[in-house]
């Protein structure tokens, strides 16, 4: 009796850029779609654009490229809903910010301040045994950051989440080395198979 082996389903980081109307229930539309399909959003950021009928909702979710272009595609059918991209295969920039206040003894704030020197971490507020210190960048980045200090001790730390735009296209020759596309290990190696966007992410406004 044979048996037929299923491949494992590929699970990829996306980073999917939504231009939404300014009406009261869509972030709980958003959330609750990603939630019904068993989907957890990492991060999920809203904030006003350059028109104040808009605003811009950025969303992080990890799972298989092919249920998850399902949501994208059902995402873009909500009223709502004016444009969605997901930035899967394209070269765009993001960034993170965090702040976090953390414990630092006269003998250990030298310590604290040569690592936030290293990460080009801003120091914004000073307490008699703390200090409060703010990166912004790429996940990575921060997340090495916060490992490096955790062995201080943090008193606190807020994370904004993730903000992303797609670069701009580069001018033939003058640019030799492209930026290379921000996507998981996972994900980078089946890029040939992904399924073709739908929607230019040229077509969604900054902001």
């Amino acid at each position: 009796m044979s048996t037929t082996m299923t491949e494992p389903a590929i699970i990829t980081k996306h980073v999917i850029a939504a231009l939404v109307t300014n009406e009261p229930g869509v972030l709980a539309h958003v959330a609750g779609m990603f939630a019904a399909r068993g989907f957890n959003i990492d991060s999920l950021v809203v904030g006003r654009t350059e028109n104040p009928e808009f605003s811009r909702m950025t969303i992080v979710v990890t799972g298989g490229m092919e249920t998850l272009d399902q949501v994208r595609k059902q995402l873009a059918k909500l009223v709502q809903i004016v444009k969605v991209v997901d930035y899967l295969g394209t070269d765009y920039v993001e960034r993170d910010l965090v702040l976090v206040r953390v414990s630092t003894p006269s003998d250990r704030r030298r310590d604290v301040i040569e690592i936030a020197d290293l990460f080009r971490a801003k120091v914004v507020d000073v307490g008699h045994d703390e200090l409060m210190l703010e990166l912004s960048g790429a996940e990575e980045k921060l997340e090495a950051f916060v490992d490096l200090i955790a062995p201080f001790g943090i008193v606190e730390l807020a994370r904004t989440g993730v903000i992303a735009m797609p670069r701009s296209e580069k001018i033939p020759g003058k640019i030799p080395n492209a930026p290379r596309t921000r996507a998981t290990r996972a994900g980078s190696a089946d890029q040939r198979n992904k399924p073709a966007s739908d929607i230019d992410p040229k077509d969604l406004p900054p902001g």
